[in-house]
């Protein structure tokens, strides 16, 4: 029996690691986190944290995989990619591409030598010089950590509320927290819809399987709270979007498996957010695209992991949906103020509405809530099917609406 090392077990991981399973591979699954819930459905786990490269590959040269891959995490795209060139093999991605994909900065610098539409950006590592770099910025920026994912450290910063630098510079201490290199991104405001292109390189040849609608919340944080399949900006909108994740894509030289690439739709033409060479999270690729598409996105990227043909074909020509429950902290009178949570229902009766597939819900009574500034803060989601885009949102919406959930005083 072939073995495969399967980097992370979280939720988003399962598909990955029961497919591979159902593909007769002896599976490790790795985590940090010895609680981890994809472990049960692993024939074997290791807790490694998937960013230890080193770990990795010690771990490697005494289980002797066959495969290693990971499919909905960013950083450990890095540990496969240099894991794979330790022991002489052909990985989807070079590791310094990897690096590429992973590193905002590297990821910005990368597509302006390439010539990819990419808003102005600047890369600070003292606070010196993000106060030198933020002059140079417009009246409203974002500032992000140069390698974190989930909205982690992410805040759209208006000069004209701040009242002086020590202000601007509590911001950059706020996400600075959030980089492991200790990198701030300073980067234009992008205005207009905000989509993911979900694809699959086979071979060097790029596959689009789709393009995803994103809701995200208010500013100053950009914590997505829904996607929506297809896209249903115009045709011409759509070929724009096409035509930069293929260039992103090319940029990386990524030659085989999934990319995830996000796009802002400006006025004045689609424009880079961010590219991953990894399947989209948030239930995307996983749910989403096989609801909407036929296209089994999982499999696919097994099989470039194992060096198979991935069937990129569409079977299906629907609508899909998903919607985030949070707490919006619309009532707050205070920045990051706690609720515990008294109960939750609606549940049952969501699941029984017209179009859903699947009512999740992360937290419990007892648990807190606060203002989402990140994905790791939702509630639950809600995901639905239709004949078309709008839909599979009003089946979501109308399930959403049906879930109550009540905070302490």
């Amino acid at each position: 029996m072939k073995k495969i090392f399967i980097l992370g077990a979280s939720a988003l991981q399962v598909p990955a690691i029961k497919k591979a399973r159902e593909k007769g591979l002896y599976v490790y699954a790795l985590d940090y986190d010895p609680k981890a819930v994809g472990i049960p459905e692993a024939d074997e786990f290791l807790c490694i944290s998937t960013i230890d490269k080193e770990a990795v590959l010690d771990a490697a040269l005494k289980y002797k995989p066959d495969y290693i891959m990971t499919s909905t995490s960013d950083m450990p795209v890095r540990t496969v990619a240099w894991v794979n060139e330790q022991l002489g093999r052909q990985g989807g991605i070079a590791y310094e591409d990897a690096i590429c994909a992973t590193d905002k900065a590297a990821m910005r610098r990368r597509m302006k030598e390439k010539n990819v539409p990419v808003p102005e950006f600047y890369v600070a590592d003292s606070a010196e010089e993000f106060l030198e770099k933020s002059r140079l910025l417009g009246e409203r920026f974002v500032c992000k950590p140069a390698d974190n994912a989930a909205s982690r450290g992410v805040v759209l910063i208006d000069k004209s509320k701040i009242g002086k630098d020590e202000d601007l510079l509590d911001i950059y201490e706020y996400t600075k927290g959030f980089s492991r290199s200790g990198e701030v991104l300073l980067e234009e405001f992008m205005t207009g819809p905000e989509v993911s292109v979900e694809s699959i390189t086979v071979d060097g040849n790029i596959n689009i399987i789709t393009i995803t609608d994103k809701m995200i919340t208010e500013v100053p944080y950009f914590v997505e709270t829904g996607h929506t399949e297809p896209s249903r900006l115009t045709k011409d909108q759509q070929r724009d979007i096409r035509e930069v994740a293929v260039a992103a894509i090319k940029a990386l030289n990524i030659k085989n498996g999934p990319n995830h690439t996000e796009i802002k739709v400006t006025p004045d033409g689609a424009r880079l957010v961010e590219i991953a060479a990894r399947l989209g999270g948030d239930f995307i690729t996983s749910k989403l695209v096989p609801l909407s598409t036929g296209v089994d996105m999982t499999a696919c990227d097994i099989a470039c992991s194992l060096g198979e043909k991935a069937d990129c074909a569409r079977t299906k020509d629907m609508g899909s949906a998903i919607r985030f429950i949070y707490y919006d902290g619309s009532a707050d009178k205070t920045e990051g103020q706690e609720h515990i949570i008294r109960a939750i229902e609606g549940v049952d009766e969501a699941l029984k509405m017209q179009g859903v597939t699947e009512v999740d819900i992360y937290k419990k009574p007892g648990d807190k809530a606060v203002r989402i500034t990140n994905s790791g803060e939702r509630i639950g989601h809600v995901i639905a099917t239709g004949k078309d885009a709008d839909e599979a949102e009003k089946n979501a919406m109308d399930a959403l609406s049906k879930i109550k959930i009540s905070y302490e005083d």
